[in-house]
């Protein structure tokens, strides 16, 4: 009974490392028979001619030893022979010379033998275990596995798939916004596999461009099926990325199919990770078109690449240019990631518009979310908004009628207060000018009373001139009268 009952509880200790530890029937049988094998060699002295036979289904272990049949007075080897009057009481028809095979209990090798025995199993399943999950998770390096949080630390999540297997995720490959709580399922990439000391670790992630790429194989059947294909991806956790596509068939839109019906298919790999922004754009081997899909939503007015440097100056419009810059330069860095090129950006000075105001410069008035919604439709400044139409706003950036009109009568009060401010500027310089046409006029009036001084003097002068004549004339008038006169008298006489 107690035979049995050791039988019974070792070989129940096998089934359960054969269903916990998912270990293939071949590979149990033969580390439970090595163990056996071993066990025997350090008992017996060798195991060749012993019979293991193992069924892990129905938990059946049988032990068997081959011994050969001699006189009763030439046994030497015990666990090689056997005398005659032994094997005459297994069967009746035994002689010398001839083999007998039976069967050894557990009990034949001692209970302290049996639970080293057991150790030495536990130890060679956990470590196979070990090896089975290494080799596992080796292949699927890569690809994307679910787990449910078990634990969740400072510095790492611990999650466990379907098997019980444990797997880490770290802090730093969670995206920014990630909060999982115990028992929410949490789905990441197999980054990669460590094996330390024989203890396997695998590490997830979700912020490598990797587990983006897999799920647009997962949410878009052309993608999987091999139509379209993913030429390049670049991404900032968490705030934006930038996915390049191609597709050999010409009846295929890359882009579209990507995006979906009202973006349908995209929003699910969004939601995924926590409202990233997808940028989808078209590959082309043409460098110039390339950086310029790169640098949406921004219009570029031309572009110059240097191959030998690697380098791409891009000109555009001045309100273009916090397009293609993006939050935070997210927008350049990431057409730069995906395009190889370090691109930077000039604006093209001839078409400045000193008079208009970055929305930017509004955040304290309007919410950052809709500057955000408003640039994403092209409009950077305030006089783009002013002149966009107003159904256009509402239909495009995604915002209410009410919010709308707000922004509208905040960007149109700013231009309001510099057209006043313009007016009492204008009226300052009017007012400055009458006092000078003024002042003017003073000096004139001033300028023609001197001119008529001095020309009354002049005709002064003139008379003055004139009337020294005149006597001089008179006078020899005079004179000469007199002359006639007296020489008139002297004929008289």
């Amino acid at each position: 009974m107690g035979k049995k009952k050791e039988t019974i509880s070792l070989i129940d200790t096998f089934s359960e490392f054969n269903e916990l530890k998912n270990i293939d029937k071949a590979t149990l049988i033969s580390v439970l028979e090595e163990s056996f094998r071993n066990v025997i060699s350090k008992t017996s002295g060798t195991d060749e001619n012993y019979d293991i036979i193992i069924n892990p289904d129905k938990g059946d272990l049988e032990i068997w030893r081959n011994r050969t049949i001699v006189e009763d007075d030439e046994l030497e080897d015990p666990n090689l022979e056997i005398t005659l009057s032994e094997a005459l009481k297994i069967g009746p028809d035994f002689e010398v010379g001839e083999e007998v095979t039976d069967e050894v209990s557990l009990d034949h090798f001692g209970r302290r033998t049996i639970l080293n025995l057991r150790q030495t199993l536990a130890s060679k399943i956990l470590e196979l275990e070990k090896d089975n999950l290494y080799n596992k998770y080796k292949e699927k390096v890569g690809e994307i596995v679910s787990g449910e949080v078990y634990q969740v630390w400072k510095k790492e999540l611990l999650l466990l798939d379907d098997e019980h297997n444990e797997l880490i995720l770290p802090k730093t490959e969670q995206i920014p916004s990630d909060f999982f709580r115990k028992g929410e399922h949490a789905r990441a990439v197999v980054a990669r596999v460590e094996n330390k000391n024989n203890n396997p670790r695998i590490i997830l992630s979700r912020t490598s461009s990797v587990f983006l790429e897999r799920l647009f194989e997962q949410e878009i059947p052309e993608i999987a099926d091999g139509l379209i294909t993913i030429k390049g991806i670049a991404r900032i956790p968490g705030e934006r990325a930038k996915v390049s596509v191609e597709a050999y068939d010409d009846r295929i839109d890359p882009v579209g199919a990507c995006v979906g019906m009202k973006g349908f298919r995209i929003h699910g790999i969004v939601r995924e990770l926590r409202n990233e922004n997808i940028d989808v754009i078209n590959f082309t081997n043409n460098t110039n078109l390339y950086i310029q899909r790169a640098l949406s939503p921004a219009k570029i007015n031309s572009i110059t690449v240097k191959e030998e440097e690697h380098r791409a100056e891009v000109f555009l419009n001045p309100e273009e240019v916090s397009l293609a810059i993006g939050k935070g330069g997210a927008n350049i860095k990431l057409a730069s990631m995906l395009t190889g090129y370090n691109i930077e950006v000039f604006r093209d000075i001839d078409e400045v518009d000193e008079e208009d105001i970055y929305l930017d410069e509004f955040r304290d008035e309007i919410d950052g979310w809709v500057i955000d919604q408003l640039k994403k439709i092209g409009c950077s400044t305030a006089k783009n908004v002013l002149a966009t139409n107003r159904e256009r706003l509402i239909r495009e950036a995604d915002l209410e009628e009410s919010t709308v009109d707000e922004i509208l009568a905040i960007l149109r009060y700013e231009f309001e207060d510099e057209a006043a401010e313009e007016a009492d500027a204008e009226t300052d310089t009017l007012t400055d000018m009458d006092t000078d046409y003024t002042e003017t006029a003073v000096d004139l009036e001033a300028d023609m009373d001197a001119d008529t001084d001095m020309d009354t003097d002049i005709d002064m002068d003139a008379d003055a001139e004139i009337d020294p004549d005149t006597d001089v004339d008179a006078d020899a008038e005079m004179n000469a009268e007199t002359d006639v006169d007296a020489e008139d008298e002297e004929e008289v006489k």
